[in-house]
């Protein structure tokens, strides 16, 4: 059984301080499968227009990423261009074409919907709450969002909280959800609406596990250098979830452990543009760092 990811799949175009990549491979769905990879075999579902480069489709068949999920539509495939500036904690929105990505979903292949785990990457909630109708029982559901379905969906997103395990969110966001700024507030407010864990996302400060048990913070890896952010919460995700697939380990303790894979992974994944340093990357290095942040952080999981 493998792990279920359903997101996006893009072409994007980079410009940070110094430097710039045009038609680079992104989207949620690519960093997540990807860097869960490393750990556990991934599908991947989503949909890419008919000018989708076939070197790009290569890249995930590298990996053990079933792609047989991958639809191709009639267009253009969605492109984002962003802008960094300063430390590059946030990027500047320059254009965005969602091109067949805001067409109507082709939905879960049937032989993908036995997925025992699966991760709803950003998309609008209502699509995360069809694509759980069409699963089995998945055993672990962990859903991302974002402000724009914060302020347009907000119904339909608490409604899917009821429905999934965990949820992964930047701290901009669960401020605007909950309307409370202090973090730990805020996550016992998102707690009561149904997930049983929270990971804030916290960029360069690292990230905050919150739990009806314990709260749980760890530092962030200092990449060795920061080129590209794009899609460091979408590999985070990728890392902790292929863990938790790998293990089957959801406690307390799992899913501490698997914040600090998350973590190393997109360090890893921030020094190149696009997929460029993961590529290059192979599971020993991620271990390597990972006791690196153990040793850095004073941590014993």
């Amino acid at each position: 059984m493998s792990l279920l990811v359903v997101g996006s799949v893009a072409i994007d175009t980079v410009e940070t301080p110094k430097s710039k990549a045009e038609g680079v491979l992104g989207g949620s769905a690519t960093y997540f499968s990807y860097a869960a990879s490393f750990f556990y075999p991934v599908s991947l579902v989503g949909v890419v227009g008919d000018d989708f480069p076939t070197h790009f489709t290569d890249v995930f068949r590298k990996r053990p990423i079933d792609i047989s999920g991958l639809f191709t539509l009639p267009g253009k495939t969605f492109r984002w261009h962003g802008r960094y500036t300063g430390r590059m904690n946030e990027a500047e929105t320059v254009k965005v074409e969602l091109g067949v990505f805001g067409n109507d979903h082709p939905g879960v292949p049937e032989k993908f919907r036995s997925s025992r785990f699966v991760f709803l990457a950003n998309a609008s909630p209502h699509l995360q709450s069809r694509i759980l109708d069409e699963m089995q029982a998945p055993q672990l559901v962990v859903a991302d969002t974002m402000n724009y379905w914060i302020e347009n969906e907000r119904e339909a997103l608490i409604e899917l909280f009821k429905r999934i395990k965990g949820i992964a969110i930047n701290e901009r966001e669960i401020r605007m959800l909950t309307l409370e700024h202090n973090l730990a507030k805020a996550a016992k407010s998102l707690l009561a609406l149904g997930p049983d864990f929270v990971v804030v996302k916290r960029g360069d400060k690292g990230s905050v596990l919150f739990t009806s048990e314990e709260e749980f913070s760890l530092s962030a890896f200092p990449p060795e250098e920061l080129k590209d952010p794009t899609g460091a919460g979408d590999a985070f995700a990728g890392g902790m979830m292929g863990y938790l697939a790998r293990t089957g380990d959801h406690s307390l303790a799992g899913l501490k452990k698997a914040v600090a894979y998350g973590t190393v992974v997109a360090s890893i994944g921030v020094e190149d543009f696009s997929l460029g340093a993961l590529e290059r990357t192979e599971r020993k290095a991620i271990e390597a760092r990972f006791v690196q942040l153990m040793h850095m952080t004073g941590q014993s999981l």
